[in-house]
């Protein structure tokens, strides 16, 4: 980056380099407190975020519409937060991460309020899409909070924790919903986790320490566009971004789809089954939180061939029609989508020396992107062919996973030879 103050000013977050020695570390001061409140933040995200997903078919019912008009209630927040998550990171740059996130959280939980009180579609997806632009302010800021406040070598396993809340978001957002909207419809159902959410934004303000390490930048729209044109121009920065966003469309794709599936023959599972089948995202808590010592053991590459493998034996798997088998390829998936993930957006801030909200931002970017475009043609591929049909998106996309992580290696060897040379 060229050396001027303006730019200076920008990424001052993380251009001034900190005592190594005051950061946070596993043990030391504030790390525990500082992981259960991101954990939280995590937690109230993914509930919030995926609020309406396993509840599509319920939603579908009481409006009249079909799934791929459902769906928008999903891609309608992930893509709102796709677009306003870098203009989020900015205002993190100059206002600090903590006072966004918590704006954020504020926002996000009162919209969380009002949203099983939609009078019609339209509206439900308007107050969704509202619920995400807020929503935005937390996976960049989070992610750059780490990288400032936590030692290098804990950033793996920060940010898989990090990742490990989303999960249970996500996972106790869909098993409390799918019970609750059984019995009580889905109004109620998006109203309990509106309250849940509440009590996760508290909690968070009031544990997460206060940055010691955060340096205001600037507002300034020009240095905001070169900022991010030149993480855009890094062709490391752009595989990562390309894998967040691959993975994600097919998650979003599988878990938009698949209450469709159980809940029509040969399974025919009530909603409250149905929602339970997402304790799966268990897994996902487990593999997000060992990131770190998979990529230790086989390095970046290995672990996203790993992960992306892993995804594809249980979309393959999750074609029978025995519902043992189905549950075992969701765990495969799951373990296999949030490994990848808390690998790919780690990297990113490790890669990122300068830019840290930007590089986050985009990546999270890429990846609501994917998570939108992977509800919406899963949706439609299933109104299409099935289950085969949202399966087969799945497959493309794993394989662009794998396209684009032989292509980092073969560029890393040949740099390697250059260096040699």
């Amino acid at each position: 980056m060229p050396a001027s103050t303006e730019a200076s000013m920008t990424m001052g977050a993380v251009s001034a380099v900190p005592d190594l020695d005051s950061r946070m570390a596993p043990g030391g001061p504030g790390y525990r407190r500082m992981s259960f409140a991101l954990f939280l933040a995590g937690v109230a995200t993914f509930a919030l975020l995926y609020s309406t997903q396993a509840l599509l078919p319920l939603i579908s019912g009481d409006f009249g519409v079909a799934a791929s008009d459902a769906s928008w209630t999903v891609a309608a927040a992930t893509g709102a937060l796709a677009l306003f998550v870098l203009p989020m990171s900015a205002l993190s740059e100059r206002y600090g991460r903590r006072t966004v996130m918590t704006g954020s959280l504020a926002v996000a939980v009162m919209v969380g309020l009002l949203v099983p009180l939609a009078p019609s579609l339209p509206v439900l997806v308007a107050l969704r899409a509202l619920q995400g632009a807020a929503l935005a302010g937390l996976p960049a800021s989070a992610t750059a909070y780490l990288a400032e406040e936590v030692r290098p070598k804990a950033l793996v396993t920060a940010i898989g924790l990090f990742v490990a809340g989303n999960s249970v978001g996500g996972m106790s957002g869909r098993v409390i919903t799918g019970w609750v909207a059984q019995e009580w419809g889905w109004r109620v159902a998006l109203g309990v986790i509106g309250a849940i959410a509440v009590g996760c934004a508290v909690a968070f303000r009031l544990l997460l320490p206060a940055p010691k390490h955060f340096v205001a930048g600037s507002l300034k729209p020009r240095v905001l566009v070169r900022t991010v044109r030149e993480h855009l121009s890094n062709p490391l920065m752009c595989r990562l971004y390309a894998i967040g966003a691959l993975f994600m469309t097919v998650f979003g794709g599988v878990y938009t789809v698949i209450g469709y599936r159980l809940t029509e023959a040969p399974f025919d599972l009530p909603q409250g089954v149905v929602g339970s089948i997402f304790l799966v995202y268990l897994v996902g808590t487990v593999s997000a939180s060992t990131a770190g010592r998979l990529v230790g053991r086989l390095g970046r590459r290995g672990a996203l061939y790993a992960a992306g493998a892993t995804t594809a034996a249980g979309l393959v798997l999750s074609l029978a029609d025995s519902l043992v088998l189905v549950l075992l390829g969701l765990v495969l998936i799951t373990g296999g989508f949030f490994a990848g993930h808390a690998c790919a957006s780690s990297a990113v801030s490790k890669t990122a020396t300068e830019g840290r909200a930007q590089a986050s931002a985009l990546y999270q970017s890429a990846y609501y992107i994917g998570s939108s475009v992977g509800s919406t043609v899963g949706a439609l591929a299933f109104h299409a062919g099935g289950w085969a049909g949202t399966v087969g998106v799945g497959l493309l996309a794993v394989l662009g996973v794998v396209t684009i992580t032989v292509l980092g290696t073969r560029a890393a060897r040949a740099q390697q030879r250059l260096l040699a040379a």
